[in-house]
């Protein structure tokens, strides 16, 4: 078993996902240093997706928590408007690297969704994404999307209807079609060697807004702070800076309405370690193991479990985590929009409401990971009467 953060991490997989686990570690671990590979990820990265995003300074928003320097790295200007498309595109090449045909997917705010069939069409990979039937729901045109894209959107029925049983019945799925299928898992968990490999192809974030803060004010940054779901964007981000000791980073998880368990998907305020999806990590589970409910008006952000390498930041006291409710995120949300003409999603408001809750010195640089845009979320908010 291997362990790639402390005692977090391993692959805790029934035995027949063991030969395509090994697979792809073998075949991942050539890609990481294979010329040819790392040439093509980055001319699609820059050609397709938008690479680099601008580093940008909101002054407005900056008031609102005393006037230090507030800049969004803007990984909603990306195509398909998240910062997923980094790991899609990369997977889905390496998937065609394994010689396979066909992608399988999870998600839950449906940006993984749409990435995966994004990157699928343009590299001509048949797609299957599975979606929680409450997902599917609440992101309706993140789902309108990936089947213009011509993937195949699968429901899920069983459970809470959301991310967590999405992942179930993608690897039931891969189980059984791994032979000719690539699952391209969506967030930094998941067995060994799916954390390294999301990790990997979101540290891009982290290294262009490095170079970017760098050149605009001539120092680093004091905080780094994003949203942390399954973790991919924050651990992107944080890879610029976990060596710099004196940034302080910061990850934001889903308060939801409540602090009782069922009421949020806080994994470091009311969870504690155990086994979800492969790796060994926080997660919210009952005093019998048993996995718990979560909430968050946020669906990227409603999963029960967090990556391995947040949990071993957590504990090495590296990063902090803390969180934010609902209304706070939606008060995030509407500042951001009337301050500074950005819409986030609603994962990413998690991180603002964050940033607004504190107090800053005025000589403080903040980076503020915005993750997504929030396109995808008005027809939720217009439905329950959040927004008009």
């Amino acid at each position: 078993m291997t362990k790639q953060y402390g005692k977090f991490g391993g692959m805790y997989i029934p035995e027949i996902l063991i030969a395509p686990i090994e697979e792809l570690s073998q075949k991942w671990k050539s890609l990481k240093s294979d010329e040819d590979f790392l040439l093509q990820l980055h001319q699609e990265l820059e050609s397709y997706a938008g690479r680099p995003t601008p580093l940008t300074e909101v002054p407005s928003f900056a008031k609102y928590i005393g006037g230090p320097r507030v800049f969004l790295k803007r990984e909603d200007l990306l195509h398909t408007g998240a910062h997923k498309i980094n790991n899609a595109i990369g997977q889905c090449l390496s998937g065609k690297a394994l010689g396979k045909t066909r992608i399988i997917a999870e998600t839950g705010a449906g940006q993984h969704g749409v990435a995966t069939a994004t990157a699928c069409a343009r590299l001509g990979l048949q797609c299957v994404v599975y979606m929680g039937a409450k997902d599917i729901e609440r992101q309706a045109p993140n789902v309108t999307k990936m089947r213009l894209l011509g993937a195949e959107v699968i429901a899920v029925n069983q459970g809470r209807k959301t991310l967590k049983e999405a992942v179930n019945e993608a690897l039931r799925d891969w189980s059984s079609s791994y032979e000719d299928t690539h699952y391209c898992l969506g967030s930094a968990l998941g067995p060994y060697p799916y954390p390294d490999i999301v990790a990997t192809l979101q540290s891009v974030i982290g290294k262009e807004a490095r170079q970017q803060v760098l050149h605009v004010t001539g120092q680093l940054p004091t905080h780094v702070i994003a949203c942390v779901g399954g973790g991919s964007n924050a651990i992107g981000i944080f890879s610029g800076f976990i060596d710099d000791e004196a940034v302080s980073l910061v990850g934001v998880e889903a308060g939801g309405t409540g602090k009782n368990l069922g009421e949020n998907a806080s994994r470091f305020a009311t969870g504690s370690p155990g086994v979800l999806h492969g790796c060994y990590t926080y997660l919210l589970q009952d005093s019998c193991g048993m996995i718990a409910e979560t909430h968050s008006i946020s669906a990227g952000l409603d999963y029960p479990a967090v990556g391995p390498q947040h949990a071993h930041l957590y504990e090495l006291g590296r990063a902090t985590y803390s969180s934010v409710d609902d209304n706070q995120a939606l008060e995030a949300f509407r500042i951001l929009s009337v301050e500074e003409g950005i819409i986030p999603a609603l994962e990413s408001s998690h991180a603002l409401g964050y940033a607004l809750q504190q107090s800053y010195a005025a000589d403080d640089t903040i980076i503020i990971n915005l993750s997504g845009r929030g396109d995808k979320d008005l027809p939720q908010l217009m439905s329950e009467g959040v927004i008009r």
